[in-house]
């Protein structure tokens, strides 16, 4: 991937801790670096196909000057979800903050914060078989659509399915939607568990009836053993079900472990 980089833009704000930073406010020096593809741009001179640095510099002024927080740190961070959540083509953002005048009694050249941000792909696994399900489907889906950080990007088909697992309870309706999310796996979680208690979710019985179900299937490529979120998710491989959705909107997803492309993971199961 391409770079785009700007250097320590100077902007006068009040971000502080000290209530004179508050008022008397001083100077700070914003530098980003963004990720993305520039070589449709550079190749036909389209300026739409990359970022217009000098509208990005104003945007960023203007941003960074909207509110005073007390830490940089709530600073950068808002200035990277901006930077992401308007300018659809960059991939990542690295914002860099610096702090000339510090109010540290010291000698010193600055103090300074970065950030990292960026896109990852998540496919979400649905599942419901209370109540009226296709109505919980749609609100979980809308949820998740309306959460910060989050922009969905393609649903499979809605598929009725028998009980998996604990098998005296009625019948699921499942799909799978795929996002991208500047969220990191463990924050995605903790959304999705808010979504499903939102939805009165019950944990009563392992695998029982639930009004909804919402897991995270795959995030990228990674692979964790986090008790919260355990990635890819453990025995996806098994499900039928899931792997239908998952040739349906993601054929040639790799699983990470397995090394098999979806489609190839749901031939096996339907020969066994």
């Amino acid at each position: 991937m391409d770079k785009l980089y700007i250097k320590d833009l100077e902007v006068f704000a009040y971000h502080g801790v000290f209530p004179e930073e508050k008022t008397l406010g001083q100077k700070f020096l914003i530098s980003v670096t963004l990720t993305l593809d520039m070589q449709e741009a550079a190749l036909t001179g389209d300026l739409t196909k990359s970022v217009h640095y000098g509208e990005l510099c104003h945007a960023l002024e203007v941003e960074f000057k909207k509110e005073s927080y007390d830490l940089i740190e709530t600073a950068g961070e808002m200035l990277a979800s901006y930077v992401l959540k308007h300018y659809s083509i960059v991939n990542d953002v690295r914002i860099m903050i610096k702090k000339p005048w510090a109010p540290i009694l010291k000698s010193m050249d600055t103090v300074a914060i970065e950030i990292n941000r960026g896109w990852h792909e998540a496919f979400i696994g649905l599942g419901t078989n209370m109540g009226d399900r296709n109505q919980n489907l749609a609100e979980a889906i809308e949820a998740i659509k309306n959460s910060p950080g989050i922009e969905a990007l393609i649903q499979s088909t809605v598929i009725e399915t028998e009980p998996w697992g604990y098998t005296d309870q009625d019948a699921f309706l499942n799909c799978v939607l795929k996002i991208r999310t500047t969220l990191p796996p463990t924050t995605l979680m903790n959304l999705l568990l808010g979504i499903e208690q939102g939805l009165k979710r019950e944990r009563t019985i392992h695998w029982g009836p639930r009004t909804i179900d919402l897991d995270i299937l795959f995030y990228d490529n990674l692979i964790t053993a986090d008790p919260l979120v355990i990635l890819p998710h453990p025995r996806i491989q098994e499900r039928a079900f899931v792997m239908e959705s998952m040739v349906e909107i993601a054929p040639y997803f790799v699983h990470p472990l397995l090394n098999k492309r979806m489609f190839e993971i749901l031939e096996t199961l339907k020969k066994a």
